[in-house]
C-alpha cells in the first residue's frame, strides 16, 4: 500500500462502484459521531491516510479505521460499526423487525411484531404494527445484509397495495373511523429515487438508513440509545448468532439480564465481565451530533 501524497487526491471506491476523492473530514465526522474525541479522530485519520492507495474501497477504509479505534476506545468502536452491526442482524429479517419494534417502543408506541391481520380482501402478515393515541401504523421492514443494496420502486408499490387492503379493514373497527392510518417502510439501507418519489407521493412514511433528515433509522437509533448486540467487539460472530436466535437483540438486554450470556453458551466469568462492561459502555457513551 502507498501513502497518500499531500498534493494528490486519492480516489475511493464506494459500495455502489462510484469513485470519489477521499474526504478526511467525512471520516472525522463519522468517528466523532460515534463518540471519538478530536485527538483520537485526528490520530485515526492520519494513520488511515498512510495506508491509502488508488481506488481503495470504503469498506477497506472502514476496516483500517475500526481496527485502530478498537485498540484506543472499544465502546466507541462498537458504535462506529453501527451500520455494519445492523447488517449482521441477519440472515433472516426477524431480528431486524424486532429491533425496529424496540426502537418504536422507546418512542412511546404500543407495538406488535410479526402479527397476521385480516385485510378487506386477504390476510397479511405484518412485520410491525405500531399505535400511539389515534395514530395506527402498518410497518414493513426491508432488511439487507449486504452494503450497496437498495429498495427499488417495486417495494413501495407492493407495500402500498397491502396497506390499502389493511386500512380498509382497520377503518371498520370501532372508533377507528377518525384514526390516522399510515403505511411505513423501514430499511437499513437506502431507497432509489423512484422508490422515494412513489412512496412519498402515495403517502407512505419512508425510513431509510439516513432518510429522512433527523428521523432516519440512524437518527432513531442514536436518539433511543438502543444498540444491537452485533455491535459488540467482545463477542464472537457465533456467540452473537446464538443470542439472536434466542431473541436477544439489544445490548440493553445483556445489561439488564447478564445471565443470558450463560444461558445460551459456555463463557468464562472473565469473558462475561468483558462483554457486560462493553455493553454497559455502549449503552451509556454519549453520541456526538
Amino acid at each position: 500500500m502507498v501513502s497518500k501524497l499531500s498534493d494528490i487526491s486519492v480516489l475511493v471506491t464506494k459500495a455502489s462502484g462510484i469513485k470519489v476523492p477521499f474526504d478526511p473530514e467525512k471520516l472525522g465526522r463519522s468517528l466523532r459521531k460515534a463518540g471519538a474525541d478530536n485527538e483520537t479522530a485526528s490520530h485515526i485519520i492520519a494513520e488511515t491516510e498512510k495506508q491509502l492507495y488508488s481506488e481503495i474501497s470504503t469498506k477497506e477504509i472502514y476496516k483500517i479505521a475500526f481496527s485502530i479505534l478498537k485498540k484506543k476506545a472499544r465502546p466507541v468502536a462498537a458504535k462506529y460499526k453501527l451500520k455494519k452491526a445492523i447488517q449482521e442482524l441477519g440472515p433472516s429479517g426477524y431480528p431486524f423487525e424486532k429491533y425496529v419494534g424496540e426502537i418504536l417502543k422507546c418512542e412511546g408506541f404500543d407495538v406488535q411484531v410479526g402479527k397476521v391481520v385480516n385485510g378487506h380482501c386477504v390476510s397479511h402478515e405484518i412485520d410491525v404494527i405500531a399505535q400511539k393515541d389515534d395514530k395506527h401504523f402498518m410497518i414493513e421492514c426491508k432488511f439487507h445484509n449486504k452494503p450497496g443494496n437498495m429498495c427499488n420502486v417495486k417495494v413501495p408499490l407492493y407495500i402500498h397495495s397491502r396497506f390499502l387492503d389493511v386500512e380498509k379493514k382497520w377503518q371498520l373497527q370501532p372508533g377507528h373511523g377518525t384514526f390516522f392510518h399510515q403505511g411505513w417502510i423501514v430499511t437499513n439501507t437506502r431507497f432509489t429515487s423512484d422508490a422515494l418519489t412513489y412512496g412519498l407521493c402515495s403517502g407512505l412514511n419512508l425510513v431509510g438508513w439516513d432518510f429522512p433528515e433527523n428521523e432516519s433509522l440512524k437518527d432513531r437509533i442514536n436518539h433511543s440509545g438502543l444498540h444491537p448486540i452485533t455491535c459488540l467487539t467482545t463477542l464472537a460472530k457465533s456467540e452473537k448468532q446464538f443470542l439472536l436466535d434466542a431473541g436477544v437483540v439489544l445490548c440493553r438486554d445483556l445489561c439488564e439480564h447478564p445471565e443470558l450470556l450463560h444461558e445460551h453458551f459456555h463463557i468464562s466469568d472473565r469473558q462475561s465481565q468483558k462483554v457486560l462492561k462493553e455493553a454497559k459502555e455502549v449503552c451509556t457513551t454519549t453520541i456526538i451530533n
